[in-house]
C-alpha cells in the first residue's frame, strides 16, 4: 500500500527504537510513502526502512547496544563522544550489518535529513541531491548531539543534531507539498519541553557558535509550538500521529536491551493498531 502522504520522524536517541518498531510493521505490510523526512534517530531508522531491510534496525540498535564501541563512557573519555559515531556509521553498515545501498538508491521515495547549522542555528535539510553517496555522513551529522558528539563538517557547513532546530519537521514536509502527513513521535501524549537550566554550559562549550546557542535556548519553545500545531492538524484530519501509548521506560541514552526490546515491540503494536486508521484515512 502506498500512502499518499509524507512520513515525518522525530528523533530521541535510543527512544528511536520505538520508531524502528513502527517502521518494521510498515515494512512487513509493504506500506510506503513517496516522501520521508527525519531528524537524528528518526533519520537513522528511516534509512533501513527505505533499504527494505527487515529486522536490521533491531539488530543494530538493540542486539549491538551492549558493545562498548556503540555506547559507553569509554567512548567519551577516549574520543569525547558517548556514542561511537564511527562505529555506528561506518563499521556497522559497511562490515558488521551491511547496509543495502543499492536498494536504498533504487527507492523512489524522497528522503530528507534534517540537521542544524552551528553558525546560524537554522535547520539545514539535505536531500539525495545534496548528500548523494554520503547519505550516512548526513545522518551522522543529524544524529550528533551537542556535548557528547563532535560537530560534522559537511558541504561547507558545520552541522549538529537536526532535532535542535526542527525536532518534528512537519512544517518542512508541508512546505515540500505534502498536505497530509503521518508523524511518528517518540514521546507520550502531553509531553512538553522545559527551558534548559544549563545554557551557560552551551556558551562555554560553543562560544563561537552564537547561532547554535540561540537554537538550543529556543529549542523548548520550538518543540512545544510544533506539538500544539500538530494537535491542530490532527483535529483537521490532515495528520495521523503514532506515539507511544504506554509510559516510556527508555531515555535518550539507554543500554538495557530488555527495555529497548519492549519499546521496539510497543512501536510495532502501536503501528498495528494504527493500521485501520491509516487505511480509512
Amino acid at each position: 500500500m502506498s500512502v499518499d502522504a509524507g512520513l515525518v520522524l522525530e528523533g530521541g536517541g535510543m527512544r528511536g527504537v520505538y520508531t524502528a518498531g513502527v517502521l518494521e510493521y510498515f515494512l512487513e505490510k509493504e506500506i510506503s510513502f513517496p516522501y520521508v523526512i527525519g531528524v537524528s534517530a528518526g533519520a537513522a531508522m528511516a534509512a533501513s526502512y527505505l533499504s527494505k531491510q527487515k529486522g536490521r534496525n533491531k539488530r543494530v540498535n538493540i542486539e549491538l547496544v551492549k558493545d562498548p564501541r556503540y555506547l559507553s563512557w569509554r567512548n567519551y573519555f577516549k574520543n569525547r563522544q558517548l556514542f561511537g559515531m564511527d562505529f555506528i556509521f561506518d563499521e556497522i553498515p559497511n562490515k558488521l550489518v551491511p547496509f543495502d545501498y543499492d536498494e536504498f538508491f533504487k527507492s523512489k521515495s524522497q528522503f530528507v535529513i534534517g540537521t542544524t547549522d552551528c553558525l546560524t542555528g537554522e535547520p539545514v535539510y539535505l536531500t539525495k541531491e545534496d548528500y548523494g553517496e554520503e547519505m550516512l555522513k548526513a545522518i551522522k551529522a543529524s544524529s550528533s548531539l551537542p556535548f557528547i558528539a563532535p560537530e560534522i563538517h559537511f558541504k561547507n557547513r558545520i552541522l549538529l543534531d537536526g532535532g535542535i532546530s526542527d525536532p518534528i519537521p512537519l512544517g518542512k514536509s508541508q512546505k515540500d507539498g505534502n498536505k497530509r502527513n503521518v508523524v511518528i513521535l517518540t514521546r507520550n501524549e502531553g509531553y512538553l519541553k522545559k527551558p534548559s537550566k544549563f545554557h551557560f554550559l552551551v556558551k562555554r562549550k560553543y562560544p563561537e557558535y552564537t547561532g547554535l546557542q540561540r537554537a538550543l535556548a529556543d529549542r523548548y519553545r520550538k518543540y512545544n509550538e510544533t506539538v500544539e500545531y500538530l494537535r491542530e492538524e490532527e483535529k483537521k484530519g490532515n495528520t495521523v500521529v503514532i506515539r507511544p501509548a504506554k509510559p516510556l521506560d527508555v531515555g535518550r541514552i539507554e543500554r538495557n536491551p530488555v527495555k529497548l526490546e519492549n519499546l521496539y515491540v510497543q512501536g510495532y503494536q502501536d503501528a498495528k493498531l494504527a493500521a485501520e486508521r491509516l487505511a480509512a484515512w
